[in-house]
């Protein structure tokens, strides 16, 4: 009788957390590669979500390359530097890309109105934005499905997503060729109780995003379980 109250309590919570939310726990993700889905709450993006990045390009990109694979369309907003050819070397499909460099003063309206119809939208907020209008744009969100990706510190984020500790190979003594970046990639949500983090590379020596063989982790032979080290800018 124990059993059956606690599995009716948990499904009687889980399901005021599902109207609180807007969408449900167990709803299919948006893919993202194997090395960073096994860090993120339910393996990919949550439809109706929305996730803090650093300001790492290389980063939003490896978080866009499979759903737009896959035939998701993807907004970037208010980033002027986005380098069309590293998108493309990481993995994202440019023919489901959507670029609107300088939305403006307006940029929340724009972000808005874009998420109507695009399934992923990232952004970087030239300014704070206010309460209610967060409020206003993360309900948009849950109610279309889409994913909301920001740049930067951002209220009630399902994770927050970071890179650091990168190694660059392939230069000797002061000569050589740059053929990839090892970095440690760092999630933070309220879904588990401490960060976790993975070494991968980003990008590899084929541009895209891969893992790292147990074996050369350089002591880091597993998935690790941390705190989070501060927030850097890693391009």
């Amino acid at each position: 009788m124990r059993d059956a109250a606690a599995v009716q309590e948990v499904q009687r919570l889980r399901a005021q957390l599902e109207r609180v939310q807007g969408r449900r726990l167990d709803a299919p993700v948006l893919p993202v590669h194997p090395a960073i889905g096994e860090l993120l709450p339910g393996r990919g993006l949550r439809p109706g979500s929305a996730y803090s990045l650093g300001r790492s390009t290389s980063l939003l990109f490896a978080l866009l390359a499979q759903p737009s694979q896959a035939g998701s369309w993807c907004g970037v907003i208010g980033m002027p530097g986005v380098g069309i050819e590293a998108a493309e070397h990481i993995g994202v499909d440019l023919s489901r890309l959507v670029l609107i460099p300088d939305p403006g003063p307006r940029w929340l309206a724009v972000t808005a109105t874009i998420a109507e119809v695009l399934p992923i939208v990232a952004v970087r907020p030239p300014a704070r934005a206010k309460d209610a209008d967060v409020g206003r744009l993360a309900a948009r969100m849950r109610e279309r499905g889409s994913v909301l990706l920001v740049q930067g510190p951002w209220p009630q984020t399902e994770a927050m997503i970071d890179v650091d500790s990168p190694q660059w190979s392939g230069l000797g003594e002061g000569h050589g060729i740059l053929s990839g970046r090892e970095l440690t990639v760092t999630v933070s949500s309220r879904r588990f109780p401490v960060p976790r983090r993975n070494r991968m590379m980003l990008p590899a020596s084929d541009g895209t995003l891969s893992t790292i063989p147990w074996g050369e982790r350089g002591g880091e032979n597993e998935l690790e379980v941390s705190a989070m080290p501060p927030m850097r800018a890693v391009s």
